[in-house]
């Protein structure tokens, strides 16, 4: 009996042992850090966009303090881009499209968005954060343009490529994540277009009278920034600034416009724009109508959003 429990006990002791040697192998393994394995997944090309419809309407009836007794606003912003990646070179596509009318009793039907803007770019890796890069960039409008004075006086003073304007840059493009990207160009042409006849002849825009384009040769800066700033809450801005060597390089065009996009839903958000734009040879302001000015343009709406399927290949 004496050596049956010796015997249970040394077997109980090796079967303890024995368990307890995989058991301290799995808690040391347990404490190991696990390292996530990279994402190897590769795009060479990543398109998609929105599409974003504001509607304000008004009506008063009887109403004591005054005002329009219909207003109607309506305006549309759609945005398409196309990227391309392959190796260490990159090409962005970027396309704006800004459309707006308003429409009162008193003043009748004008419009207050209108805005074509492309910009392509295309860069081939220095290093990690920095690109060698060419720029494009093509912006315009669609529609008769007025500017309005005293009495509700109106000039005629745009329409579709009168102006348009075309940059072509070579320059370095600084991206230190994937929200920012800093162009800087020291070899910008840019071009002003006034295709049409009557705003040749008066010489807007810079151009000499009957002529139908001008040239400048400068430095180009444009600061691009996208971010969802806080929960639901998008951000979109750039900031284009322009030196003419040969007129007044001191006088910087300035192209500055910013977008916030709050979310409400999958469909519905309330959107704010804000435009600043300085030209000096676009001189059409103060009383004379002869002056160049900062141009300001600021809208505020709510409306349908939606954001246009991303595809990757």
């Amino acid at each position: 009996m004496k050596y049956f429990l010796t015997l249970l006990l040394s077997a109980s002791l090796l079967a303890v042992t024995a368990q307890d040697i995989p058991l301290k192998v799995l808690v040391k393994e347990s404490e190991k850090v696990i390292k996530k394995a990279a994402d190897t997944s590769q795009w060479t090309h990543k398109s998609g966009g929105l599409v974003n419809v504001n509607l304000t309407q008004g009506s008063l009836s009887n109403w004591a303090a005054g005002g329009d007794k219909f207003s109607l606003a309506i305006n549309t912003y759609f945005n398409y881009y196309k990227y391309f990646r392959k190796g260490k070179h990159n090409w962005d596509n970027n396309l704006d499209l800004f459309l707006g009318f308003v429409q009162t009793t008193s003043l009748g039907s004008r419009k207050n968005d209108d805005r074509i803007d492309f910009v392509s770019k295309s860069g081939h890796e220095i290093t990690s954060k920095l690109y060698a890069s060419g720029l494009f960039n093509f912006r315009s409008q669609l529609f008769d343009g007025y500017t309005y004075g005293a009495n509700n006086t109106e000039k005629f003073s745009s329409t579709i490529f009168s102006p348009a304007y075309v940059f072509l840059s070579a320059g370095l493009d600084f991206r230190p994540d994937k929200h920012l990207s800093v162009f800087f160009s020291p070899i910008t042409s840019r071009w002003t277009i006034v295709m049409n006849e009557k705003l040749s002849e008066m010489g807007a825009y810079g151009v000499q009278p009957g002529k139908n384009s001008i040239n400048a040769f400068g430095a180009l800066s444009s600061l691009n920034y996208s971010k969802e700033i806080m929960s639901n809450v998008f951000y979109k801005g750039r900031v284009d600034l322009f030196s003419n060597y040969r007129k007044k390089a001191k006088n910087v065009d300035l192209f500055f416009t910013n977008s916030v996009v709050f979310k409400i839903n999958k469909y519905m958000s309330a959107n704010y724009n804000l435009d600043l734009i300085y030209d000096d040879d676009v001189r059409i302001f103060g009383p004379n109508r002869n002056g160049a000015a900062l141009q300001l343009k600021s809208i505020l709406g709510i409306g349908f959003v939606t954001n246009l399927k991303e595809r990757k290949r």
